[in-house]
């Protein structure tokens, strides 16, 4: 993990739960190399007063770039040390160089029954907050990193009786609730937010990364990639992360583009995915028949799942089922009082055969 050279004194080791050293001769600090989150902590400890400031007024300190400490004998303008996008891609850079995933080929037996297993994950926003005191139900990172791990394992535990030979992946949307390090969405509405959006980020990174290892032990993985509202930009270059990570991985293949709208084959399925917060659902067998034309023409049973709402709403139309997934994540105060609320949480699955389409929806519900 990427570490910064400081200096410090003794009441600030202590606050950052460091072991305290001896200070060099004629001075009262002594160096130390510290991670992110402690260069966090070290900065609302030296700037305390500011920190308590924008911590009752909802104002994110981090985003506090100067402010100016005045009495009747000084005037002095300070600048807190802010911790950059250099400073988190440093850290990726230097976990996986620590790491350096290198993956072993593995033999896989051939399967007599295969199927396709598609595991999604849907609007889980990493970072969202809510409170049982408000909505009536607690929500944070710890339970949205939690969820996926038990609903992922929960769909593995309801297809154990089958035959899996792959897995589809659904990653992004809304996989982090914020964009920018002003508790805001791509768009710029504002969230309630728990932690700060780099730690979102790796977190993210860690529960898709160990997702991922886990599937590969049972079957080949394929992950594709939508873009999404909430996360934009960030949850691009999450998908980027991830593939890096499994570069060395020919068991794991990516389709983590930009695009909107993404379609895979098994047998004679065809499935297309997309967050839901653009193309109307009526349009997306059109669009899939143009997009996925070679496809199309190969293939009997034909899906669009779709995320965004929340909740769950499928439609057959003329040659395509188009079906939008629940989510797990909890409700926040403007979905509380605007009444979107108490439809089932849940991570959802499908399980498809080569040759009959669609056989089962496996649903874990929270």
């Amino acid at each position: 993990m990427s570490k910064k050279r400081v200096r410090l004194n003794k009441e600030e080791a202590i606050a950052l739960g460091l072991k305290v050293k001896t200070p060099e001769q004629g001075r009262n600090t002594f160096r130390a190399y510290i991670d992110i989150e402690s260069q966090q902590k070290l900065n609302q400890v030296r700037h305390q007063g500011v920190y308590e400031y924008c911590k009752e007024r909802g104002i994110d300190f981090n985003s506090v770039s100067q402010y100016w400490d005045k009495t009747k004998e000084y005037s002095v303008q300070v600048r807190p040390t802010i911790v950059s996008y250099n400073d988190i891609s440093r850290q990726i850079i230097d976990e996986m160089k620590i790491y350096s995933p290198s993956y072993p080929n593995i033999k896989r037996k051939k399967t007599k029954d295969p199927h396709l297993l598609v595991i999604d994950p849907a609007d889980v926003h990493i970072g969202k907050l809510s409170t049982s005191f408000e909505t009536g139900e607690e929500y944070d990172s710890e339970i949205a990193i939690q969820r996926v791990r038990d609903g992922v394992q929960g769909i593995l535990d309801k297809t154990s009786g089958f035959e899996i030979d792959k897995f589809l992946l659904i990653i992004g949307n809304d996989i982090l609730h914020i964009d920018t390090p002003k508790r805001q969405t791509t768009s710029g509405t504002p969230q309630d937010t728990d932690g700060m959006w780099y730690e979102s980020f790796l977190k993210a990174k860690a529960i898709y990364v160990e997702v991922i290892e886990k599937l590969v032990g049972i079957a080949d993985v394929h992950v594709t990639y939508n873009p999404s509202n909430h996360d934009y930009t960030n949850g691009f270059f999450l998908a980027d992360v991830i593939s890096t990570w499994f570069r060395n991985c020919k068991h794991v293949s990516f389709d983590s583009s930009i695009s909107h709208r993404k379609y895979y084959k098994y047998g004679s399925n065809l499935i297309g995915t997309t967050h839901g917060d653009g193309a109307k659902n009526n349009d997306l067998p059109l669009l899939m028949a143009v997009e996925a034309k070679k496809w199309w023409s190969e293939s009997q049973h034909r899906y669009v799942y779709t995320h965004h709402v929340h909740h769950k709403n499928a439609k057959d139309y003329a040659g395509v089922t188009v079906e939008s997934l629940r989510s797990p994540s909890g409700t926040d105060s403007w979905h509380h009082r605007n009444g979107y609320q108490h439809a089932p949480k849940a991570i959802e699955g499908f399980l498809h055969h080569p040759e009959f389409g669609q056989i089962a929806r496996l649903t874990h519900i929270f």
